[in-house]
């Protein structure tokens, strides 16, 4: 009942910017922990992002200063931009949010939802 889906990616020169959205839609009571996560075929899928409700941010090493995640919960949307990329930034970014149904039953119960992925490819 609630689906992730995120834009915003694409091609950039190494130095150049992206700003990844993940809009979130359906039977939504809340958004809790977000983040956004990458992966290359073959690996593992590493965390990139988290973002609390309170708004507390937590960056893997290797992106710290040049990424920042944020989120506008009036809009149940959850953004990543990047900055000074990287070509070993090239993967496919997924949005992740543990999140509150609006069904009755499931308040306080959260769910964990996975957007479909998006391709960011930063040449050198």
């Amino acid at each position: 009942q609630v689906q992730l889906v995120e834009s915003g990616g694409g091609l950039v020169q190494a130095g150049g910017s992206l700003r990844l959205s993940c809009a979130a839609s359906g039977s939504i009571f809340s958004i809790n922990d977000a983040g956004w996560y990458r992966q290359v075929p073959g690996s593992q899928r590493d965390l990139v992002a988290t973002i609390t409700r309170g708004g507390r941010t937590n960056y893997a090493d290797s992106v710290k200063g040049r990424f920042t995640i944020s989120r506008d919960n009036a809009v149940d949307t959850v953004y990543l931009q990047m900055n000074s990329l990287k070509p070993e930034d090239t993967a496919v970014y997924y949005c992740h949010a543990d999140v509150e149904r609006r069904v009755w039953g499931d308040y306080g119960v959260e769910y964990e939802y996975w957007g479909q992925g998006t391709q960011v490819t930063v040449s050198s």
